[in-house]
């Protein structure tokens, strides 16, 4: 018989033996199974629900998903314990430190005027706790496995601290024309992509520029294709059509309705 107690509530230390349980001998053959490679995609899955909870306001679903994200934490950390590398508690306990630490204003002695001054100060400080010495290592340690919209805005934005930016966004329009201007010119498949990703980090600088979010402006632009392809379909289906059976021109002037 486990050693288990059910209650009307539970916490995590509940959550830590559950975890426990499943991946124990006597436990669940999938828990066992599993490994960090096998559940990456099932986190990323599980921190998008999280986000999409919060484009919703609706607190209901980002309390459920918010636990669905904190089972990964739980479960990757009791793979690593299993391992004896380290447990959850170390990584409550490293969080916790590295927020007294990049905390000075709270924590310690240090003033600080405004939230800019906090932010410059938490940059100096993770700079300083990583040992970076150049600017290229924090370019370098921004993670790779984010979006690439997200990485290029980060890394511009980290590049910016070391005084390699544009003047303004209106420079960064002008750099924008000028790599569509390279992509227009390329003669070579090999060229043409390498132009094209130059032109869309180009496009993410002048984003950020301007003071907006590359990430959500392109899914915001992707909602707004998608409800504008709706409509377009409904008008073609209206009039018994088949939009594969209609040429672009034709489309075109459906989608301009559409608007």
């Amino acid at each position: 018989m486990m050693d288990f107690q059910f209650k009307e509530t539970y916490d995590i230390d509940d959550l830590l033996r559950i975890m426990e349980i499943l991946r124990s001998e006597n436990g669940c053959p999938w828990d066992r199974e599993q490994d960090h490679k096998s559940t990456r995609k099932d986190f990323l899955e599980e921190v998008y629900e999280v986000c999409e909870a919060i484009d919703r306001e609706d607190s209901e679903l980002l309390k459920e998903e918010l636990g669905d994200v904190l089972l990964q934490v739980v479960f990757h950390a009791r793979i690593e314990e299993e391992q004896g590398r380290f447990a959850f508690a170390d990584s409550v306990n490293d969080v916790c430190r590295k927020l007294i630490v990049r905390h000075p204003h709270v924590f310690g002695e240090i003033s600080v005027k405004d939230s800019d001054e906090v932010l410059k100060n938490w940059n100096d400080i993770k700079q300083q706790t990583k040992g970076q010495e150049t600017y290229t290592e924090t370019l370098r340690s921004v993670c790779t496995a984010l979006p690439a919209l997200m990485r290029a805005q980060k890394i511009g934005k980290r590049a910016q601290r070391a005084g390699m930016d544009f003047p303004d966004a209106e420079s960064a329009l002008r750099s924008l024309e000028s790599e569509i201007a390279e992509v227009r010119a390329a003669n070579t498949p090999e060229n043409e992509a390498e132009e094209l990703g130059d032109m869309l980090f180009a496009a993410v600088n002048a984003v950020r520029l301007k003071g907006y979010d590359a990430e959500e402006l392109l899914t915001r632009a992707t909602e707004k294709f998608t409800d504008r392809f709706e409509r377009t379909e409904k008008l073609v289906r209206c009039e018994g059509k088949d939009m594969r059976s209609l040429d672009i021109d034709v489309l075109d002037a459906y989608w301009q309705k559409a608007k």
